[in-house]
C-alpha cells in the first residue's frame, strides 16, 4: 500500500504543478495574509496557491474519502483520521511571485500523527524528492538516484541555510540563530523547502528556522531522515508539529548545532 500512496502523491504533485506553472512568471493577484497584524512579515498567498490546493483536495477526496486533509489555504477535513494528507501547494510563495524557482509543492502523509511519506516537487525544474520507508530518492534532469546527506562534523566547515533571518521574530531566537551562523563557513538565504532538499542531497549541511507550521515541514521530515539526516526542534525533540526546526546532515553536527542554539 505504501507504494500506492507514493504513486498517488506523484499524481497529486503533477496535477498541482500543472496548475502552478499556469501562473508562474505571469501577472498575479497577491493577497497578504498578515495584513493588519502588527509586526508580522508580509505573508503572501496567490490564486495559484488556492487553485493547486483545491485540485489536490478534490483528488484525495475522490481516491481516499476516509483520509484526512490538512492544508495551508483551507480548513482541515477529517483531521482525526488515521491517515492525513498534509499539503502546501506552493511552499516559497515569495520566490514564486518573484519569478525565482526556489519553491515547491509539498505533499506529506501522516499516520497517527507521524510523517511516513514526503514529497517535494519543483515542476519548473522538473525535480522530485521523495522520502518513504526509510529511504529517499531524487528524480530530475540529473537522472534518478538515492539521496544521501553528507557527513560534516565541524561547524566551521558547514554550509547553513535559512529562508530569511527576518522571519525569526523572537529576539532570543534571533540571537541564538546568529550565534549559530557565526560558527559556520557559509550561510545562504531564500531556499524555503528547496534548502531541506539540498541538505538531503548532500549539498549543504544545516537548516535552521522558526515559526514553521505542519504544512511547512511534514513532507520534508521523511526526505531528510530517509537520506540519513537528522531533524528535530531546537531542543532536540520531535519536529512533527513544526515550530523551531533544525535539520542536519549527520548526528554529530546536529548535536554541535543544538549546543549553540541552547547555549
Amino acid at each position: 500500500m505504501g507504494e500506492d500512496y507514493c504513486a498517488f502523491a506523484e499524481e497529486l504533485a503533477a496535477a498541482a504543478g500543472r496548475v502552478a506553472l499556469e501562473y508562474f512568471r505571469r501577472p498575479l493577484k497577491v493577497d497578504d495574509k498578515a495584513a493588519g497584524v502588527p509586526g508580522k512579515e508580509f505573508d503572501p498567498v496567490t490564486e495559484a496557491d488556492r487553485a493547486a490546493e483545491r485540485l489536490m483536495r478534490e483528488m484525495i477526496a475522490a481516491r481516499y474519502p476516509d483520509h484526512g486533509i490538512a492544508g495551508e489555504e483551507f480548513a482541515d477535513t477529517n483531521a482525526g483520521a488515521e491517515l492525513v494528507w498534509v499539503l502546501d501547494p506552493i511552499d516559497g510563495t515569495k520566490s514564486f511571485l518573484s519569478g525565482f524557482p526556489l519553491w515547491g509543492t509539498l505533499i506529506g502523509l501522516m499516520e497517527r500523527g507521524r510523517p511516513v511519506l514526503g514529497l517535494m516537487s519543483q515542476p519548473f525544474t522538473g525535480e522530485i524528492f521523495v522520502g518513504w520507508g526509510g529511504k529517499a530518492r531524487y528524480r530530475g534532469p540529473a537522472g534518478a538516484r538515492d539521496l544521501k546527506t553528507r557527513a560534516c562534523g565541524d561547524l566551521a566547515a558547514a554550509l547553513l541555510t535559512t529562508t530569511s533571518p527576518q522571519l525569526i521574530e523572537d529576539a532570543s531566537d534571533q540571537a541564538r540563530y546568529r550565534a549559530l551562523e557565526e560558527k559556520v563557513r557559509l550561510a545562504r538565504y531564500g531556499g524555503d523547502c528547496y534548502g531541506y532538499c539540498m541538505l538531503a542531497d548532500g549539498q549543504i549541511d544545516l537548516v535552521a528556522e522558526t515559526g514553521l507550521k505542519l504544512h511547512d515541514i511534514a513532507a520534508l521530515i521523511p526526505i531528510i531522515e530517509g537520506a540519513g539526516g537528522v531533524i528535530s526542534d531546537w531542543q532536540g525533540g520531535t519536529p512533527n508539529k513544526g515550530g523551531r526546526i533544525l535539520a542536519s546532515g549527520c548526528p554529530s553536527l546536529h548535536e554541535a548545532a543544538l549546543e549553540i542554539l541552547n547555549s
